[in-house]
């Protein structure tokens, strides 16, 4: 049996109404979970990048991918491994702001993971943190023994290593 990975698909669009259904559609009659789905702007005005994380194995990869560029509105979709890609989220901690005062690792925790505080007020406090996964989550573990009032996290957003050469699919469009 097919190992399962995690994958990162990126799907290069036009802007419509409706497409995040019909894509996420996709996902759910195969009953696929979706880690993490972003949407943006890309690097070609006027296109779009979904920037979705599954885990699964290739050839099932394969096929949704496949069934994402029979979408009308959907130039080119990729995917690819962990490996490949540089990838990154942020998350935002908010915490009770009289323990920033009372208990002083909270600063240590904070220093050691290479977060920042974005604000601080007299009933909370909040911190942020942009890195990979594992990165978040570590820090969502250390901070959580002390109390996490709210806690959230982007999805993933993510540049492959290699060029996926989207401004030449859309140079063979425009020639047809």
């Amino acid at each position: 049996m097919e190992e399962k990975k995690y994958y990162t698909i990126s799907v290069y669009t036009e802007n419509n109404v409706g497409l995040v259904n019909r894509i996420s559609t996709i996902f759910l009659k195969r009953h696929v979970n979706l880690l993490s789905m972003t949407a943006s702007e890309s690097e070609i005005e006027d296109v779009y990048r979904f920037t979705i994380l599954v885990k699964m194995t290739e050839e099932k990869v394969k096929k949704i991918v496949g069934q994402i560029e029979k979408q009308i509105e959907v130039i080119k979709a990729y995917y690819h491994t962990d490996n490949e890609t540089i990838s990154q989220e942020t998350a935002l901690y908010k915490v009770k702001s009289e323990l920033l005062f009372d208990e002083p690792q909270i600063q240590n925790i904070i220093k050691k993971s290479g977060a920042s505080i974005v604000t601080v007020n007299k009933k909370f406090f909040v911190i942020s943190k942009t890195g990979r996964r594992i990165e978040t989550e570590a820090l969502h573990s250390a901070l959580k023994p002390f109390g996490l009032l709210q806690f959230t996290r982007s999805g993933r957003i993510a540049v492959s290593k290699e060029a996926m050469m989207i401004s030449d699919v859309l140079k063979d469009f425009d020639e047809e």
